[in-house]
């Protein structure tokens, strides 16, 4: 199974990329006719990630970014780069995405995909608003692209 998870907050603009990809994956008919590829809107729950990850043997998770590089950049970084060990003292509001691939590992064991990628989206506003910058809108569209690159050559090998 390819778990695809779209992350973020779309109350704060640029944010919502992730999740905008994640919803318009999951009305693009080519996906949704796969049978073993899924695809959740995680929104900003870290906790989610991890149990909707568990049972996969491929995961994509998408999320904005802000590294003040060029906006609507678009990064793809295997996810053990990016492992984040949870600090004991955090919440499960504090609990984010890369918090849960470390703990997902640890916690599910094989039931937890080894084979991770994050596509990062470059943000251009953070500030509360709904709708997405002209840049990163441009960027979510060719991330959907790849992944449907991704989705057909994971068919391919299963």
């Amino acid at each position: 199974m390819l778990s695809i998870i779209g992350c973020g907050n779309p109350n704060r603009q640029d944010d919502g990329a992730g999740v905008y990809v994640a919803q318009q994956l999951l009305k693009d008919p080519d996906i949704q006719s796969c049978p073993n590829v899924q695809v959740f809107d995680a929104g900003t729950s870290g906790m989610d990630v991890m149990f909707q990850a568990r049972g996969s043997d491929s995961l994509i998770i998408i999320d904005a970014n802000s590294s003040d590089s060029e906006p609507g950049s678009i990064f793809k970084v295997p996810g053990e780069e990016l492992e984040n060990i949870p600090d004991p003292g955090y919440n499960l509001h504090d609990f984010r995405w890369d918090n849960a691939l470390y703990a997902g590992k640890r916690i599910y064991k094989e039931e937890f995909p080894e084979d991770i990628t994050v596509y990062l989206i470059e943000a251009e506003s953070l500030e509360l608003g709904i709708g997405l910058s002209k840049k990163v809108s441009t960027a979510v569209q060719r991330v959907i692209t790849k992944i449907k690159d991704d989705v057909s050559s994971y068919q391919q090998i299963r």
